[in-house]
């Protein structure tokens, strides 16, 4: 079998003879993924620019108010409830390349209206949140449709190493967007923040437009015929592995990974810092990801990865974050967020290739949908829940409280496969996480 297959533009298989490359920036070698990786970088620079803008606006509006803000992350993420499934659909029915362009290009058009409204001085907090609500469905769409797309462009081969290194760009821009984004909020103010990260959108739709579509490695379009979403669905049931993955990521997301909400928390009402100082924090968690998401990358070119970094990762990052809710300085509660960001990508990166590799190409996009849904699916729960403890019981007590649901719903997954599978823990361990797909 050629090292290279996928298919043409118009649907039909080729294949190349040119050989699989395994170094630790492999995925690099192929050009479409190139011009992906370039222009989501400088995109999801403004991204994440936009993302400390909004939380400062909201704080802002709000006086302060921690539960405003835990709900306008609901609002953001609630779309994801109800459109992430359908989206898997629309995935693998359409051309995922061309979709990607379209909302792209209307998550764009958001952020220059928050950002007219913004520095005109008309913007209400109501009028944030239904920005929030606008952004998070055309994001409930795209994410499922981008996720599914990075096998299409660089074959299954090297999907373990493209994950790593998507992690690797989304956290350079996590470090760089809120460093820039505390300057300029302190300097020009937050409307301007909104409308850089619209011109940052040019990147990505460039890059997606000079795509070569006879390069990508896609495999035969799912018919549209009624019943697909529950046949997704009904996939997922019949594979208890991924279920329990897919459970055990639902609880980690939802209760351990609400920084979004918890580092403006604690930057503002704990540590009493501004917009610059929440920034920092940010790009300290950002360092750690970053770091989490390189090591990624260095294990993909070893083989597929195992349960084994899932599980430590999972216990890793619990441990670690309460620990966090414990540090008494706003420097010490700083540092500690470097290696909970290196735990943190250490699970979601082995999660999210597993997933990749062990569903068919015609039921990716449905079950990337689900993923989705399960990992940014809680967060209507989790924000308005963290914004509650913070304001019932400090700004540390959300850090405490995911953390210890963190480590125990870890070790409560590990020992329900152990049970399923009757299998010592030292077998479950070593063993890979989920069997490759055909």
């Amino acid at each position: 079998m050629p090292a290279y297959a996928g298919t043409t533009g118009t649907g039909q298989q080729h294949t190349s003879a040119t050989p699989r490359t395994t170094g630790m920036f492999g995925s690099l070698r192929e050009r479409n993924y190139r011009l992906f990786a370039s222009g989501q970088i400088v995109s999801l620079i403004g991204t994440w620019m936009q993302r400390v803008a909004q939380d400062w606006l909201v704080l802002e509006l709000s006086g302060r108010n921690p539960i405003a803000l835990g709900i306008a992350a609901a609002l953001q993420f609630l779309p994801t409830l109800f459109l992430s499934l359908w989206a898997g659909v629309l995935a693998d029915r359409m051309d995922k390349r061309r979709l990607l362009m379209l909302l792209q290009g209307s998550m764009g058009l958001c952020a220059l209206g928050l950002g007219l409204l913004d520095v005109t001085g008309l913007a209400q907090l109501w009028q944030v949140y239904v920005f929030c609500f606008v952004l998070g469905c055309f994001s409930a769409v795209e994410t499922p449709v981008r996720q599914s797309f990075v096998v299409e462009m660089v074959g299954k081969a090297q999907v373990t190493n493209a994950v790593a290194l998507n992690s690797m760009t989304f956290n350079l821009a996590r470090i760089v967007g809120p460093a820039i984004a505390g300057v300029l909020i302190t300097l020009i103010g937050t409307g301007w923040v909104f409308l850089g990260n619209f011109l940052s959108f040019a990147a990505v739709l460039t890059g997606l437009a000079l795509m070569d579509p006879t390069r990508l490695h896609r495999g035969t379009p799912a018919p549209r015929e009624r019943g697909q979403l529950l046949e997704g669905l009904r996939y997922v049931r019949g594979r208890p592995d991924l279920v329990m993955l897919m459970v055990l990521v639902f609880l980690v997301s939802t209760f351990g990974m609400t920084f979004f909400t918890t580092l403006a928390v604690a930057a503002a009402n704990v540590f009493h810092q501004d917009a610059s100082g929440y920034g920092l924090l940010s790009t300290m968690l950002a360092v750690g990801t970053l770091s989490g998401a390189t090591l990624a990358a260095r294990r993909s070119t070893r083989g597929r990865p195992r349960l084994r970094m899932l599980f430590i990762g999972g216990l890793v990052f619990g441990a670690l974050e309460i620990i966090l809710g414990a540090m008494p300085t706003y420097l010490a509660f700083g540092l500690m967020l470097i290696p909970i960001g290196m735990a943190l990508m250490t699970f979601t990166t082995t999660a999210n290739s597993t997933v990749q590799l062990s569903v068919t190409p015609q039921m990716r996009g449905r079950v990337m949908g689900l993923y989705m849904l399960v990992f940014l699916g809680g967060n209507p729960i989790g924000g308005p829940l963290t914004g509650w403890l913070a304001d019932a019981f400090g700004g540390r007590a959300p850090f405490i409280a995911g953390g210890v649901v963190s480590v125990l719903a870890t070790a409560a997954c590990g020992l329900i496969l152990m049970r399923r599978a009757g299998i010592s823990l030292r077998s479950l361990l070593r063993r890979r996480t989920v069997p490759e797909a055909a």
